[in-house]
This record gives structure tokens, C-alpha cells and sequence, in this order.
């Protein structure tokens, strides 16, 4: 009978929450956090909203789309767990056990005003067993369908009691009372039978009809009209309505790893910049996060196959094709970074530092906690990774180890609750035939430019090159409505043949102000210097090329957000003789 009590207080939440379960036919929990797209990292498991744990190390799993990272435990979660726990109790004979005794509970005193009271339901009835872990949880407060449960429980106690001629325990006076509570609670002990068979047959009806035990798909699509206006550039380009898609199966095998197969199709292409004498300008600068993979056409390929697992108190990252290293590492920039989703800022730039753009591909990453924290310092972790751009490929200076790759270590810290900054190292390695440091895995000979112009992108060594890049990133959070961000990056490029060698800088600052208007929306302004160099030869330029961005995300509903946005580009290609930029954008963001 005890079981019933536990039952009744577990399914309480369940039954608020079923509505929700069963429209959104979830089959398997959500696993955790890292926001709003379907490629999450794994260190960051809680929503942008907690600054501070966007660099601790979790054991949950990572959040998708702020589904997992807006939404990060969203109410499907919570009941789809429990309804396991209830449709699992019976298996597990020590998940709870009968309590015999008050003093058992672990927050329970004598000195408690229903110490005498709870004595006797637990001692001369045995019809209250607490939680698992031994708590009581007085204080909490207690449903009417919560307490009509425990009621029968206590009242199927006494009939127990009395069917086994232990009537004596039982007073004329004590099932008088009783009667008359099972009378008034009648309707409320109907209501909660009908909805625990309700929930038993929705419940079996989830499980009838998923697609797999193991595997969930979440899914993206951004539509988006866009155009850029200025000079020479606005006039070579048109108005455009671009869209990606991206499905990702989410399979976990122990209910701690993750194992992500996306899925991904496109047809957004950058917008082409010209100089004053009508010349294309090579550059990335304005890219926006949904135009990184180019125009395919809208064929469909795996871009993402990455595999999360828990090592001990470590986190382990996996890649076999499409990592980066803001997959595993903490950037420190909550409501702009969305991990090149559709529910962050619109640039590349704004949403994450370059130095995270630096390589990529397939490989492995660790992060490991350190320090056990205090009132003040919280817990540390340090981040190694490494990643090859070519690492499939078994031909001469290409594969893992021989091809173009990139290292990164990095230093995470949390002060107090509000403020988190970390420290970054890449070693690049750029083989010969040229390339771009901000490939993002491109690989060699490659002339993507993620981000940032072409004086810092263009590696023009001809016997290849390395890059030693350092980095800032830092997140403050002085309120629930404010967040301030930044970062600063420099990157020393050495080449082995004869002046090849340059410097590049980049910074920037943002601050975003959550549920502005409305819960759910942001209203985000970011500011700095895509990556630049100076005075390097036969590139012309020598103008810090700013970068200013506004958007404001609006919560149509938990799966559709609309965001307008602009984007102003001054001295393009780091000169200012060639004309302004600025971009314009709508982008219609559905998440499922």
C-alpha cells in the first residue's frame, strides 16, 4: 500500500504535464544542454540564462536547441521521467522500501509541529513510506488529489489491518474519521483513478508507436529574405530567400552519452562584396551562421557525426566528420551563440570568438573539472582538443596526424554565480598549397573564410604554415535581464618559406537583454573587429574593418521565432575607400 503513496506523489507532476507529452509525441527524454539547434556542445548543458555553468562540466547530456540548451529541461522532459520511473516501479526492489519508524526520515525532528501525528501514520498504520532517499519533505506543499491517495492508502491499511484481526489497533472513533474523509474526498480518488489509466494507456501508447528505444530526431528550419545595401556591393547583389534544414538523431545507449547524425540541406549562399572599382572583395566578413555551409543545392548530406559520452568525472567528444571546437569548449557568449542555429545572433561573428573557427573536422576533445570551489570561485575545467580537417583522407600530407589540424587547450572559470571567463590556446598546423585560418575544417587549399577578411584568413605559404592563436572570452550576468559578453583574440601565423609570416587581431563586445517585450525573446546588439591584419604584402588594406549587429528574436511560440536583424559593415576588406555594407535579414527559425 505504501507503493500507492509514492505512486500518487510522483504522478501528480505527470499528470500536468501529459498534455504536453503526448501533442508533442516525444519518444525518449531530452538530453540535455547544450539551446536553440540541434549541434550542441556537451560542456554547456544549461540554458544561456546561468552564465556561470556555460563552463562547468555536467553529467547530463547536452541540450538541444535550448529544446535541450530557451526550453533547456522543458515539461516533456520532466514527464517522460516520470512516467519511466512510474512504469518501471516493481523492478527495482530497493528503489523504496517500507519506513517503520518517524525516525527514519532524515527530515523529520521531534520538535516538528506533526512529529506525534506522522508517528502514528508511520508506526501504528504503516501507510506512509516517504521518498527513496529517505525524506518525508513536510514543508512541501501537498495537491488535494495528492492527499485523497495518501488517504486511501492509510484506508486500505485499516482494512488490512482489520481483515487480519488486528482490529484492536484500530478505534470506532479513527474510522469514523476515516469515513467521513473517503466521503469527501470521493470525487477527487475518482478523478485520480481515471487519470492513472489515462496516463497507462497514453503511456503505452508512445511506446507502441515510437520509431526507436534509443534515437530522437530534432529538427531546424530557417527560411530567411535577405539582402545587402551599399555601393558597388549592393548594387551586384539582389534580394534572396534562402533556407537550411537540419535533422539530427539523437541516440543515447546508456542514458549519460549522446550520439548525433545530422543531417543537413541548404541552398543560402554569402552575399558577394565588391570593392570601389567594382572588384570582388575577398573576404568572410558578414557571413551569417546559415549561409556556412554554402549552396548545395538542398542536397542532403551528413555534415555533423559526433559522439558525447561521460569518462569518469570527464567529458569526452567525439567527431567522425564536421567538428568544431565550440562543439566541446565554453565560448561565454549566451543568447549570441545558438552553435550556428537559427535562434542566436545572424553573423558568425557575433556568435562566437574566431579562434573557435580555426580547423576542424574529425577528432576527439576531454574536458576535465578541477577544484572543488568555494563561496566565491566556483569549480574549474580544463579543455584539450584536437581536430583534422583532412583526417579521412590517406594520401601524402593529408590524414589525422599529417594534414591540416588544430589544438586547442583551454581554462574555464566560474566566479560566484554571474560571471565566467575562459582562456584559449590553438595550435594550428596549414599545409602547403594555401588555404584559410578560419576554415572551420574546410581543410587544405580551401578558400572558405568563415569569418573575418582576407588579409587574416589567406595563408599563401607555399611549404605550409603554423598559427599560434590566444584568446579571451568572458560572460557577466548582472541581472535576470541583462547579459554582457565579449572576447578578444590573437593569432601569430608563421610561414616556412620566405615572408609569409603576419599577426591578426579581433575583438568584440555584446550585451543581450533576455525576455525583452515578452518571455523568450532577446534583443541582442554586438559590436568589435572581425579578424584583420596589417602591412602584409600584396594584400592591400590597412583599415580596422568594424562589424556592428542588431537582432531582436521574437517567441512567436515553443517551436517558431522570428528574427529582424541588420548587420553594418564598415571599411569592407579592411579599406576605407571601398563603400559600407549593411545587411538586412528576416530569419524564421522552426525548431521540432
Amino acid at each position: 500500500m505504501s507503493h500507492l503513496l509514492w505512486k500518487t506523489l510522483v504522478l501528480s507532476p505527470v499528470v500536468l504535464g501529459v498534455t504536453v507529452l503526448v501533442s508533442a509525441k516525444a519518444v525518449a527524454t531530452e538530453l540535455a544542454s547544450f539551446s536553440e539547434d540541434p549541434k550542441v556542445k556537451y560542456a554547456q548543458t544549461e540554458a544561456p540564462e546561468a552564465i556561470g555553468t556555460s563552463l562547468s562540466i555536467k553529467t547530463e547530456q547536452p541540450k538541444i536547441n535550448q529544446q535541450l540548451f530557451a526550453q533547456a529541461k522543458t515539461d516533456g522532459n520532466q514527464v517522460l521521467e516520470q512516467v519511466n520511473r512510474y512504469s518501471s516501479e516493481g523492478k527495482n526492489q530497493n528503489s523504496l522500501s517500507q519506513v517503520t519508524s518517524v525516525s527514519q526520515f532524515s527530515d523529520v525532528q521531534p520538535t516538528d509541529w506533526a512529529f506525534q501525528a506522522l508517528q502514528s501514520l508511520v508506526e501504528r498504520y504503516g501507510c506512509i513510506a516517504g521518498y527513496p532517499n529517505s525524506t518525508y519533505r513536510g514543508n512541501r506543499a501537498l495537491t488535494r488529489y495528492e492527499f485523497a491517495a495518501g488517504l486511501n492508502a492509510c484506508l486500505d491499511r485499516v482494512n488490512e489491518l482489520i481483515a487480519t484481526a488486528t482490529a484492536d489497533l484500530v478505534s470506532k472513533q479513527d474510522l469514523a474519521t476515516l469515513q467521513r474523509l473517503q466521503e469527501e474526498f470521493s470525487a477527487e480518488l475518482a478523478t485520480l483513478r481515471g487519470r492513472v489509466d489515462s496516463l497507462e494507456a497514453r503511456t503505452a501508447e508512445l511506446e507502441a508507436n515510437q520509431f526507436s528505444t534509443t534515437t530522437k530526431l530534432v529538427g531546424e528550419a530557417i527560411f530567411a529574405v535577405t539582402d545587402i545595401f551599399g555601393g558597388n556591393t549592393g548594387d551586384a547583389n539582389n534580394t534572396v530567400f534562402q533556407d537550411r534544414v537540419r535533422l539530427d538523431l539523437q541516440t543515447s545507449f546508456t542514458g549519460k552519452d549522446v550520439l548525433h547524425t545530422r543531417l543537413a540541406a541548404s541552398n543560402a549562399g554569402a552575399f558577394a562584396q565588391l570593392d570601389s572599382a567594382g572588384l570582388p572583395i575577398d573576404t568572410g566578413e558578414g557571413k551569417q551562421t546559415f549561409q556556412i555551409g554554402g549552396d548545395t543545392g538542398n542536397s542532403v548530406s551528413i555534415d555533423w557525426l559526433a559522439y558525447y559520452v561521460p569518462i569518469g568525472p570527464a567529458q569526452a567528444y567525439f567527431a567522425a566528420t564536421g567538428g568544431i571546437h565550440s562543439d566541446y569548449a565554453a565560448t561565454n557568449n549566451p543568447y549570441f551563440e545558438d552553435f550556428d542555429g537559427g535562434n542566436g545572433a545572424l553573423s558568425t561573428f557575433a556568435s562566437e570568438s574566431p579562434i573557435y573557427r580555426i580547423g576542424g573536422g574529425a577528432g576527439a576533445a576531454l574536458t576535465l573539472p578541477f577544484g572543488s570551489g568555494g563561496s566565491f570561485l566556483k569549480p574549474s575545467s580544463l579543455t584539450v582538443g584536437y581536430l583534422a580537417s583532412n583526417a579521412n583522407n590517406p594520401g601524402i600530407n593529408q590524414g589525422l596526424f599529417n594534414g591540416n589540424y588544430a589544438a586547442l587547450g583551454q581554462l574555464n572559470f566560474s566566479v560566484g554565480d554571474r560571471f565566467a571567463i575562459a582562456a584559449t590556446y590553438v595550435h594550428g598546423y596549414h599545409g602547403a598549397g594555401g588555404g584559410s585560418l578560419f576554415d572551420a575544417g574546410a581543410g587544405l587549399g580551401s578558400a572558405n573564410r568563415v569569418v573575418g577578411t582576407g588579409q587574416a584568413n589567406t595563408l599563401t605559404a607555399l611549404d605550409g604554415s603554423s598559427s599560434n592563436s590566444y584568446g579571451i572570452s568572458a560572460a557577466f550576468r548582472p541581472s535576470d535581464k541583462l547579459s554582457v559578453s565579449g572576447f578578444v583574440s590573437y593569432h601569430d601565423v608563421t610561414g616556412f618559406g620566405a615572408d609569409d609570416d603576419y599577426e591578426a587581431w579581433s575583438y568584440g563586445l555584446g550585451i543581450a537583454l533576455p525576455d525583452f517585450g515578452k518571455q523568450g525573446n532577446v534583443l541582442g546588439i554586438f559590436a568589435g573587429a572581425e579578424p584583420y591584419a596589417f602591412n602584409r604584402p600584396d594584400l592591400v588594406g590597412n583599415d580596422v574593418p568594424y562589424h556592428i549587429e542588431g537582432f531582436y528574436k521574437y517567441r512567436v511560440s515553443d517551436n517558431i521565432s522570428i528574427t529582424p536583424g541588420v548587420i553594418w559593415l564598415t571599411s569592407p576588406g579592411q579599406n576605407s575607400d571601398n563603400d559600407d555594407a549593411i545587411i538586412g535579414t528576416l530569419r524564421t527559425t522552426f525548431t521540432f
